[in-house]
Parts: structure tokens; sequence; C-alpha cells
């Protein structure tokens, strides 16, 4: 009889499960067939651009700078009652009068009151390091700050930079391509770049960074830390290889060693680096980019060797001689005076910031430059504006306007800081001067630069903006 009973029971149990079973798949099913209508446009409203790009600045607006002082830097004038059009980030029109033009339409064109006030190109330091931040009080530990540490820090140096007047600098080693391409685009406010990505360094030279002590098998010197200077390359094959991939990664120009050092740890400064026909091939591809080679380089016999090669600009200099001067002034070569960096870099307050060795090198250039410099301004060498600060030192950028005051007229200085570098980099139709047709790059100043160039050295108490492809900041 138990038997028959549980005959019974599995039978029912199995027809329950069925019938379970039949429930949840009518449940599922139900489920299944109800189909929600989601519209896929609906509250789209955001710009596709803004979203990808959301650090796009707004859009560029049209300015009249009104009765104010127009510097004209060649001619070295201040030239009263000037009206500056702004369109679109471009010079359009300079006007001149007492009275407002008739050409003003206040509704096109925001006006900026000038009055009593001077208007100067924005200005351009055509040697820095801008990927050198500061962090460190010490060279080497600067050199090694990780990249990820440095990329957080460098906005930093480039709204200093710009603040300070600089709306183009010209980087000589350390800054790659993608910088200029997010200054570009927006997502970091700072001067626009000129680079040439690493300069180019024979084993041992300038930008060959690793002490005496380690061996040939040590790190790759400069390529695998964000802003170290260099690269190193040996022989024609490595030279051609070693140009033509900085143009790769977004070069405007090649800067090579061609001479010892402050900075390097064994080399000399009297030092002539790579053979002729490193520097030929070198020279040879920047020549097929339509571009140029400058070379760092201290004394006359390395100058000289740089550029009957080819080489048009140089970095320093020195210890540059009269003979010397003449021939880079007949060869049209331009020079690039630091004097700033070794001042800074033997003052007290950044006296550990080099090693002995180093600031030994650095007290044999010091007092020797601003004599090259009166040199190079005698023999009407292109001199172009220069600091070539690192990381903390960086902050004394203006000083140079100071140290060159004592050899230079304020409107050379000027030159050097705005026409001369333009040239140099085939920028001489754009940048540097306020005409029409050319780059919005300005400063409005409280006084006039011509009578104190020292006031380049104050920004804080005498910019009063500074304006960048038609933009304030």
């Amino acid at each position: 009889m138990s038997e028959y009973k549980s005959i019974i029971f599995a039978g029912m149990w199995r027809c329950f499960s069925f019938q379970l079973r039949g429930h949840r798949n009518s449940i599922l099913t139900k489920i299944k067939m109800t189909t929600y209508q989601i519209d896929v446009n609906e509250g789209m409203n955001k710009s596709l651009a803004d979203l990808v790009a959301p650090w796009r600045p707004e859009p560029l607006k049209n300015y009249c700078i009104s009765n104010t002082n127009l510097i004209d830097v060649v001619s070295g004038v201040s030239l009263p009652g000037a009206y500056i059009f702004i369109e679109q980030g471009i010079i359009s029109k300079v006007e001149f009068g007492s009275e407002k033009p008739v050409t003003v339409d206040e509704v096109a064109f925001e006006i900026i009151d000038g009055t009593g006030k001077y208007v100067t190109p924005g200005l351009i330091d055509s040697h820095v390091h801008i990927a050198s931040v500061a962090g460190e009080a010490d060279l080497t530990k600067l050199m090694l700050m990780p990249k990820s540490v440095a990329l957080l820090r460098i906005r930093y140096t480039l709204e200093a930079a710009l603040a300070r007047g600089f709306t183009t600098v010209r980087d000589c080693g350390g800054a790659e391509g993608f910088l200029k391409a997010e200054i570009r685009q927006g997502s970091l406010n700072g001067p626009r770049l000129i680079t040439c990505g690493h300069a180019i360094s024979q084993t041992g030279g300038h930008g060959d960074l690793r002490s005496g002590a380690l061996p040939a098998s040590a790190f790759d010197s400069c390529s695998c830390h964000f802003g170290q200077v260099g690269v190193v390359a040996d022989g024609v094959p490595e030279c051609y290889k070693a140009a033509r991939e900085e143009f790769r990664r977004g070069a405007d120009f090649i800067k090579i060693m061609g001479g010892g050092g402050v900075a390097s740890p064994t080399d000399k400064i009297s030092n002539k680096q790579f053979c002729d026909d490193e520097i030929k091939a070198l020279v040879d591809v920047a020549n097929s980019y339509h571009t140029y080679v400058t070379a760092h380089a201290y004394t006359a016999e390395a100058i000289q060797n740089c550029i009957k090669l080819g080489v048009k600009g140089i970095e320093h200099g020195n210890l540059l001689d009269e003979r010397t001067a003449e021939l880079m002034a007949e060869l049209g070569c331009y020079l690039t005076p630091t004097l700033v960096t070794y001042k800074v870099m033997g003052s007290d307050q950044f006296s550990a910031f080099l090693g002995p060795e180093n600031s030994r090198k650095n007290t044999e250039v010091l007092y020797k430059g601003i004599n090259a410099m009166k040199i190079a301004q005698k023999k009407k060498v292109k001199i172009c504006f220069g600091s070539d600060l690192l990381g903390p030192l960086y902050g004394y950028q203006t000083q140079e306007f100071r140290i060159r005051g004592k050899v230079q007229t304020a409107q050379e200085i000027l030159l050097s800081a705005t026409v001369t570098p333009a040239e140099m980099n085939g920028l001489g139709d754009k940048l540097g001067q306020i005409k029409p047709g050319f780059i919005a790059d300005l400063l409005m100043m409280k006084s006039n630069p011509l009578d104190d160039i020292t006031i380049l050295d104050e920004p804080e108490s005498n910019i009063l903006f500074v304006m960048k492809e038609g933009r304030i900041y």
C-alpha cells in the first residue's frame, strides 16, 4: 500500500513541476514580449565638438584698442593716437588720429581704451626649456623628475611665461610636439611653441647626462625622462636618423651640441663636438625640411666650425671673438645669448643647483657673455633674446632685459625679442610687429619700454594685459 502511495505522490509531483515550469515560462514570455521604446536622439542637444573637446576656448572677439601709443620696434619710436583693429585674432587695420575713426563700429568691435597706455608686440624668448619644471632645487634631481609629475606641473610654467609677456617661446630641448598641439587646441594656456624636440649630442657631449662612472649600457641619456634635453647620436647614419626622428615627432628646427657646456658632467667648455661629416649630415636633413640647425657653442673655434658647415644659429656664444662675429654677420647667422642663466646659477640663492665642477664651468663663462654680446652688437650680428633657465630658475626669465640693458639700447633689446627671432623662424611676415595682416600678439603697458627697458623685468606692475592671437589672458 505504501508503495502505491509513493507512486501516486511521484506522479503528482511531476505534474506540479510541469505546471510550475509552464507558469514560469509564461511569465518570461510575457516579459520578453514587452518592448520599451527609447528615442536615441531625445535630449542629445549638446554640441559634439564641445563634448569631444570641452576645453575649447570661447569664440574670438573683435577688438579696437583706441587712442593708444603704438611701439614701432623697427623705427624705435612711440606713435601716439593709434587705433588698432583686431578681427579673428589678426590685426586688420591700424589708423592714427586724435579723433575716433568713423570706421569704429562699437557693435562689431569691443573697445579697449588705450589712452595713456603703450602697446608693444608680444615678446619672443628664443631659448627656453619649457618642460624643465619647478619642484627641485638640485639639477640632478630635476633631470630625473618622473614624466607624470612634470606633466602635471608644466601648466604653471606655461601660464607664468605668458603672464610675463612672452607669447612665443623657442624650446631648445625637452618639449615634445604634443605640447604644441595642446596649446593650439586650448587645453593648456601658454605661449606659442617652436620646438626642436631633443637636442642631438655625441656620446660624452653636452647632451649626454650620464656621469663618467656609468657604463655605456646605462639608460639612454636623454629620452627616458620628460624634459631631458638631448639624445645621443654617433656617426653619420645615426645623425641622419636622429634628426629625421625629431622631425617625425614634430620638430620645427634641429639643435645640436657643437661644444662643451656648463651643466653636462663629463665634457669641457673648450671641447669641439661632432666631426664635420656628422654636422653636414644634420644640416642636410634640416635643409631637406626647409628649416635650419642651431648649435650650442661657447668658443670661437666651436662656433666657426659649426657655421662654416651650414649651421645658422648659435646658442650662448660667451667666448665669441671679433673675427667670429664678423663671420657670423657675413653668413647671416643668428646669435642667442643667455646671460641670465649664468647669473642665477652663480647666485647664493641657487648655490646648491650645480655640483662643484659645473659651478666652476659656470664661473668660467659668467662674466664673458656680456662682452661677447657687445662684440656681436658692434659687428651687426643678428641677436635674439634668450634665457635658458631650468626648473625653479625660470622665474627670473625677465631679468635678461635688465642685464642686456648694460650694453644694448632699449630698441635693440626689443628687436631681439620680437622682429629678429620671428625672422629666424620664418615668421617675419606674421609675428613681431603691429601691422595689418600680422597675428594679434600684443602687450598693453603702463609706460614706454623704449624709455626704460627694465620695466619688462617687472611684468606684474607694468603689463596691463597680454593678448595672444586676439585672445586676452
